[in-house]
């Protein structure tokens, strides 16, 4: 019997070529994920040992991050260049209100529900707003979100333009109760979006997702059915939002239209996005930590405030059109959420 039935293939680099090793970590992503999950855990320990401020504020942190997320998957890595996502915002706590003061089911149990009716009505507004491309399609979204806005504001059902509270819904959940399940809620989207950001962008949908953002053509004729995955992430993106808004206005304690279908919802989401670095999943998290630690800085300055943020935006896009995250990335090469395989090589005559 020769060695070959006996012994197991091995594949072994030739003698004078080096070998190597696919990886899909590096260091920098082990203690990232380390510290994520100590701030995570941080975060949901809150209700014992923090204020309630601080849960306001770290709910607040984390569910503007997911909102931000949401963006990014559909600009940054989707090539949809939406400005009027602050539609599903509102149709999300028009849905709070309907499910929880009408029908009277749980707030929080509502949430969820309010991000299934968003993506259910993001079905019908892709087919309008995708016969659109480019700035046309940027255009078309922020007009269906004022489309949106005008029949809520004139639903006397839904209090018209007057707005209406929510705290009858809320009255027989003790205070605690209801601060820690706002700040649970918020961990759930801020981390849920941004862990299945992550996944997806690991798997091959990811790469499709990515083909198209790049050139629609291209993917098209390599086999990307470039239609579906466009669907697909507008309503993801839709049901992030919606059940975003839900909860949002759940810590608000009332809904108008005017507040729920804001563009600042809008400009939020692209802020984090651009400063902390379009096309990456670290972005929004910098951008976020930016966003409120100026707020914090300068909450006493009036429109100093906005004033501050404007000339950081301005000089980003200027100065590091990656971003702040992507400028760092690139020169300390680090990868916190690493989605692509690298070719690691290894000593001389190592086996892979």
């Amino acid at each position: 019997m020769s060695l070959e039935n006996v012994m197991p293939a091995v594949a072994v680099a030739p003698a004078d070529k080096p070998a190597y090793r696919v990886e899909r970590a590096t260091t920098s992503a082990r203690v990232g994920a380390v510290v994520l999950a100590v701030v995570l855990a941080a975060m949901v320990s809150m209700p014992w040992w923090a204020s309630r401020a601080d849960m306001r504020t770290a709910g607040e942190i984390l569910y503007v991050l997911a909102l931000a997320q949401t963006w990014n998957l559909l600009a940054g890595y989707g090539g949809l260049i939406s400005m009027g996502q602050q539609a599903f915002v509102g149709l999300g706590a028009y849905a709070l209100v309907v499910f929880s003061m009408k029908l009277g089911i749980n707030p929080f149990l509502a949430v969820p529900l309010a991000g299934l009716v968003t993506a259910v009505i993001s079905v019908p507004t892709a087919a309008v707003v995708f016969r659109l491309r480019g700035a046309y399609f940027a255009v078309g979204t922020w007009v269906v979100s004022e489309v949106f806005r005008l029949l809520v504001t004139n639903s006397m059902w839904l209090a018209g333009g007057n707005g209406l509270s929510i705290t009858a819904a809320l009255i027989d959940i003790p205070q605690w109760w209801r601060e820690s399940m706002i700040l649970w809620f918020s961990v759930a989207l801020g981390g849920g979006a941004t862990l299945a950001l992550y996944l997806i962008l690991r798997s091959r949908h990811g790469l499709a997702l990515k083909a198209i953002r790049d050139s629609e053509a291209a993917a098209e004729s390599v086999g990307v059915k470039v239609a579906t995955v466009k669907w697909a992430v507008f309503v993801a993106a839709a049901f992030g939002c919606g059940a975003i808004g839900a909860l949002a206005f759940i810590t608000k304690l009332r809904v108008a239209p005017g507040a729920a279908f804001s563009l600042d919802w809008m400009t939020t989401m692209v802020f984090l996005v651009v400063i902390g670095g379009i096309g990456t999943i670290e972005g929004p998290i910098i951008g976020a930590v930016v966003f409120f630690g100026l707020r914090a800085l300068l909450a006493d300055y009036g429109a100093t405030y906005l004033i501050v943020l404007g000339a950081l935006a301005a000089l980003v896009m200027l100065k590091m059109p990656e971003g702040l995250y992507g400028y760092a990335a690139r020169r300390f090469r680090l990868d916190f959420f690493p989605v692509q395989r690298r070719l690691r090589l290894l000593d001389k005559g190592k086996l892979p």
